[in-house]
């Protein structure tokens, strides 16, 4: 007979009486906030304190988090921890240690143990229970080292602990089994999966929105006898996953009265997790397969790519399941997109052979429109779309996010700004659109609307704020996005591709970073990729790496689709890095290492050259004459890469009058520094030091960058160590000047000397 699933309480009784209880959950999250808790005088009202905890928990779809049905047994671990003690006025870890017993709940989860430790939050998945006791000791030694004296009273042990087991009527009906006879849950899968057939039955989460015309023929192969393991075709955003929660609410609905028929919902990485020993995850990936073979389960096992990829020991998940697969025993469905296909057919043709191929196209906006609305309406009643700004909505969407598809990107959109703190109105008009599109992508509103007209001249003004005697290439960058803006820019090509040639240190990577602040408001959102690391065969790889902690373009892009992606020195690169770079400005996108399609359409390709600087004058700074370097690029890369460039930008070198202004810059970066507002000063400069600073602060080879480290020596540092001297320097101006004026400086003014 089936246990009924209900919930855990942790209850401490303390000193007085006082009960605390902390609601069990079974495993945490990054980030996550604290468990819910409450004290009383009694357990009743403990419970009653927790009760709206799992009210809300059931209105987020996050109950089950909470749900139990494995008997939890009550452990304790006693611990010598080493609180922190002074010694000449400084904190250090103490020499005396502190006896506490801490208490943790443990049951078995499948294949694994898990024990749950409600005084700090933990849920840890351990090989043998027999390991607890130690673990649970190092992480808290590890938490608690150092930490203060009275911290430690937080973990004594209480006058008395249990874990009091609870069930709520209004959860009943969820909790109940399907019949005193129902079969336990298989235990592999009921470790690495969720049944998504009985959560959408017990409502923990949300059907999708609208109607799904591929449902049906989903529905019928999965009806069929014997069914066929299916793979869902389509681009990011179209739909695969709502249809897939679609055919679990079907099998549940058509459940036969002698057996079920579930859906379990995994993916690779939780196939593998914790899979450290040789042949650990096969053995895994095998149960998996039995325990599918003796029931009428399906598994939806999301990306196809990554059941394909080769683990540690060059095998696959794939590999392992094909004969179960070919055999109908495993009921599988899984997603890709076109290329993904055809790579993983290249790879496996007996798999794809295997599989029904169902595709799933983007809908037309005819479709989208409606599906939009009603999942507004889901998210939050009292806040409904004008048809206005339902238009707005579903224009800049398909306008500026060409990296996903509709609807999915739209309903992305609507859960962020339904989460947002600052909430859609109560009636959504296209100028509330529009503003939060902008926050939600980080593009300027006046760039993505036309209410708020802006000009070639204005943007390039933006630019140029940042980038010092460079008019011209700003105004050429300020043309290109002027076009992004008013949609006249190829929507098959990144938003542009221009290759910045000229010396060093005369702004090239300046400039992409203000194209990179300039249309999401942060340099951060720069993906800076060195071409001079690209030298050898083989390298263009490591551009296509994902996974792992990879650091490559692909990854980078991957996680943030909407940025500038700059490519220093591309002349260094091998000619394999040529030949990729071809799609990318050619179709704006590549492949990475998976075979998985990385969209750069929104992206701004920034590539930079020092070619032809070797001509005549080739130094960052002097006059206007200098060598050819747009005709050097073209001399140099092959015509069919020139010719995807939008422009090729050639850039001036800086004369004295731009290093003065360069060097006003980055005495203006000085001010806003943090300290130097916190203490209210100001910091000016005389003509005739901006001039010394402009004069030493160049080279001729590394043109103005050594303007930055120099002003850190010679202003940043004596300014420090003034500061430091003197906590009463507040609230007053201090100059930058030559030596010669200080020397003629007033008593009682505060300047800094540049050195002779």
């Amino acid at each position: 007979m089936t246990r009924r699933a209900g919930f855990r309480v942790f209850v401490s009784e303390h000193d007085g009486g006082k009960l605390v209880g902390v609601l069990m959950r079974r495993r945490e999250r990054l980030f996550d906030r604290p468990a819910p808790s409450a004290w009383g005088d009694t357990l009743a009202d403990v419970l009653a304190a927790l009760e709206p905890a799992l009210v809300a928990a059931a209105a987020d779809g996050d109950l089950e988090r909470y749900r139990f049905r494995e008997e939890l047994e009550l452990r304790r671990v006693a611990i010598d921890v080493r609180p922190r003690a002074a010694a000449d006025g400084v904190w250090v870890v103490g020499s005396r240690t502190v006896p506490v017993r801490i208490a943790y709940g443990a049951y078995a989860e499948g294949e694994v143990w898990r024990a749950l430790v409600p005084r700090f939050g933990w849920s840890l998945a351990l090989e043998s229970l027999d390991d607890a006791p130690d673990v649970i000791r190092s992480a808290v030694f590890a938490a608690t080292l150092g930490s203060d004296p009275s911290d430690v009273l937080d973990v004594r042990a209480a006058v008395r602990e249990w874990i009091e087991p609870w069930s709520l009527p209004r959860f009943e009906d969820d909790d109940a089994p399907d019949g005193d006879q129902a079969e336990p849950p298989p235990p592999t899968l009921a470790a690495v999966a969720e049944d998504w057939t009985g959560k959408l039955g017990r409502r923990l989460v949300a059907a999708p929105v609208g109607e799904l015309p591929l449902a049906a023929r989903l529905a019928a192969i999965a009806d069929a006898d014997p069914p066929r393991s299916i793979v869902l075709c389509g681009e990011a955003g179209v739909g695969k996953t709502a249809l897939v929660r679609r055919l679990a609410k079907h099998l549940g609905e058509r459940d036969r009265a002698d057996e079920r028929r579930r859906l379990w919902a995994t993916a690779a990485g939780h196939i593998t997790a914790g899979m450290t020993y040789l042949g650990m995850w096969q053995e895994r990936s095998l149960a998996i397969a039995r325990e599918l073979a003796a029931t009428r389960d399906w598994l939806f096992a999301d990306r196809l790519v990554d059941l394909c990829a080769a683990q540690a020991d060059g095998a696959s998940i794939a590999e392992l399941w094909l004969p179960a697969i070919v055999a109908g025993e495993l009921r599988l469905i899984v997603e890709c997109s076109d290329s993904e296909l055809a790579q993983c057919r290249r790879r496996f043709p007996a798999l794809v052979d295997a599989l029904a191929v169902v595709r799933v196209d983007e809908p037309s906006p005819a479709e989208v429109g409606p599906l939009v609305v009603a999942y507004q309406r889901r998210k939050d009643p009292s806040r409904e779309l004008h048809p206005a700004g339902l238009r707005r909505l579903l224009t800049l969407c398909a306008a500026f996010r060409r990296d996903l598809r509709f609807p999915g990107k739209a309903l992305a959109f609507l859960d962020w700004w339904n989460q947002d703190a600052a909430p859609p109105p109560s009636l959504i008009a296209p100028r509330d659109v529009a503003r939060a599109f902008g926050r939600w992508s980080g593009l300027p509103v006046e760039l993505i609307t036309d209410e708020q007209p802006t000009s070639k001249a204005a943007i390039a003004a933006a630019l140029a704020a940042g980038v010092i005697g460079q008019d011209h290439a700003c105004a050429v960058v300020a043309g290109a996005l002027a076009r992004f803006k008013v949609g006249l820019d190829d929507p098959e090509r990144p938003v542009a591709s221009l290759l910045f040639a000229g010396p060093t240190g005369v702004g090239k990577t300046e400039l992409a970073k203000q194209i990179a602040r300039y249309l999401f408001g942060d340099a951060d959102r720069l993906v800076r990729i060195d071409l001079s690391e690209y030298m050898t065969p083989g390298a263009a790889a490591r551009l296509l790496e994902v996974g792992g902690g990879a650091s490559s373009l692909a990854e980078a892009v991957r996680r943030q689709p909407l940025s500038v992606v700059l490519l220093d020195e591309l002349e260094k690169a091998h000619p394999e890095v040529f030949d990729l770079l071809l799609a990318v400005l050619g179709e704006g996108r590549l492949t990475d290492s998976l075979g998985r399609l990385i969209d750069l359409r929104m992206c701004v390709i920034v590539m930079t050259s020092n070619l032809g600087v070797g001509a005549k004058g080739g130094v960052g700074f002097g006059g206007d004459d200098g060598p050819d370097f747009v005709g050097a690029v073209r001399a140099h890369f092959r015509p069919e890469f020139t010719a995807r460039l939008d422009h090729v930008v050639a850039f001036r070198r800086l004369g004295a009058a731009a290093i003065e202004r360069i060097v006003e810059l980055e005495l203006a970066k000085v001010r806003q520094r943090p300290g130097v507002v916190a203490r209210g000063l100001s910091l000016w400069s005389s003509p005739a030091a901006r001039a010394q600073l402009a004069a030493r602060g160049v080279d001729p080879t590394l043109g103005a960058r050594p303007l930055r480290r120099l002003i850190e020596d010679v202003v940043v540092a004596p300014l420090a160590v003034r500061m430091a001297g003197d906590p009463g320097l507040r609230d007053r101006p201090i100059g930058v000047v030559t030596a010669a004026e200080a020397a003629r400086a007033d008593a009682g003014t505060e300047v800094i000397a540049l050195p002779t």
